[in-house]
């Protein structure tokens, strides 16, 4: 994935804001939201695209398109800058391919050991019986 070219894809747009702010809510347009088109990006392969796809599948829109708010913040800047931050982080972990696991058996002195354990704790409790005359 290389940044640089993703970053140039994006489209900033930006919107009033709603919550605190007083009349500075109602005259600027501060809160960003952020657009990504996951199926035209030219700067990811198509290996890429499909794992993205099916790691953002709760997140995408239903033509594939990633949406993200922000509005934090007073400043229309901060925001911007905090929601790309915020898209290169889930856009990392999107294509981060996870670690194939290696089964491992369990080793035989772990299955003795609990063997043994089982055998003790079962004399101890025969132990507690009353003896037969």
């Amino acid at each position: 994935m290389d940044a640089v070219k993703i970053l140039s894809e994006l489209q900033f747009k930006a919107v009033r804001s709603s919550g605190a702010g007083g009349q500075n809510v109602n005259k600027v347009s501060s809160k960003m939201v952020l657009t990504f088109d996951l199926p035209a990006s030219g700067s990811l392969s198509e290996e890429e695209k499909a794992l993205a796809i099916q790691n953002l599948t709760a997140r995408l829109t239903t033509d594939n398109l990633l949406i993200l708010n922000c509005d934090e913040d007073r400043s229309q800047l901060r925001n911007r800058e905090i929601v790309t931050k915020r898209f290169l982080d889930i856009m990392t972990n999107a294509l981060r391919v996870p670690k194939k696991r290696k089964p491992t058996k369990v080793p035989r002195s772990v299955i003795e050991k609990r063997i043994r354990e089982k055998r003790s704790q079962s004399e101890i409790k025969q132990s507690r019986k009353r003896p037969e005359i």
